[in-house]
């Protein structure tokens, strides 16, 4: 049976779409609801709707987003990527991947866009210690980082009521598959529950950092996953040195 739902690009007018989608699904994750102690789902997917339309315009030229919509067009799931500064246009200086580029606003449109993100509500205080782990994660990963160019899968939302449906794996196979046309490496920083998608795909873990969160209201354990999808790249040196291999195993004989 087909899947009842299709992936497409995104828009401004996604924004309350998007905000109820990507809340919803980080709702129970106990360290992303650390931040909105006090608060009510409704008021967070409030917020999130008004930072929605800046967050698909900031970095338009490397940023691309794409949405799963079902038979009645709702949204039911949502992805973010980003793309390495060497591989934003094509050799034609065209856009990379446009299909899943966020068409452009006017001017005024954009300042508008800006005021309402402004007016948003951020989030509470940091708990303590929560600042030092923020480093730590942000240190592991600019250090993978810096290694080489990666496509970035940088947030990845599917509804709770659509969860075991494959939309989040057709999302992630939608970028994996640019990946490889492209050439390069994706990185992704993941939490547990994501951890077995990216791992069926064929990312692989290259750190992690696991830390006791209950000082900070937090579950017992909070763990980090660093991976990186470079299958395509290894296969493809791998080909390379047998070629050669065989390139001198035949000046030999």
């Amino acid at each position: 049976m087909p899947p009842q739902w299709k992936l497409a690009q995104c828009t401004v007018d996604d924004a309350p779409a998007l905000g109820r989608n990507n809340m919803a699904a980080f709702w129970e994750e106990p360290m992303y609801s650390m931040r909105s102690k006090g608060k009510t789902c409704e008021f967070v997917i409030e917020q999130a709707t008004k930072r929605s339309p800046m967050r698909l315009l900031v970095d338009r030229h490397k940023m691309r987003h794409q949405k799963a919509v079902d038979g009645d067009g709702a949204v039911v799931g949502y992805c973010r990527w980003g793309l390495p500064d060497t591989k934003t246009t094509t050799s034609e200086n065209k856009p990379e991947w446009p299909e899943a580029q966020v068409p452009a606003v006017s001017a005024e449109q954009y300042k508008q866009f800006e005021e309402l993100r402004d007016s948003a509500w951020w989030g509470g205080g940091e708990p303590d210690g929560k600042e030092e782990l923020d480093d730590r994660l942000a240190n592991i990963k600019q250090r993978i980082l810096a290694e080489r160019p990666y496509m970035i899968l940088d947030y990845l939302a599917v509804h709770p009521d659509n969860k075991g449906k494959g939309i989040a794996t057709a999302l992630v196979e939608s970028g994996i598959r640019e990946a490889e046309r492209m050439g390069i490496p994706i990185f992704v920083f993941a939490w547990k529950s994501a951890r077995g998608i990216y791992a069926r795909l064929g990312f692989r873990e290259v750190d992690r950092l696991f830390e006791d969160a209950t000082a900070m209201g937090g579950p017992i354990q909070y763990g980090a996953y660093f991976m990186v999808y470079d299958r395509h790249i290894r296969a493809f040196k791998w080909w390379k040195r047998l070629g050669f291999l065989v390139c001198l195993g035949s000046l030999g004989s």
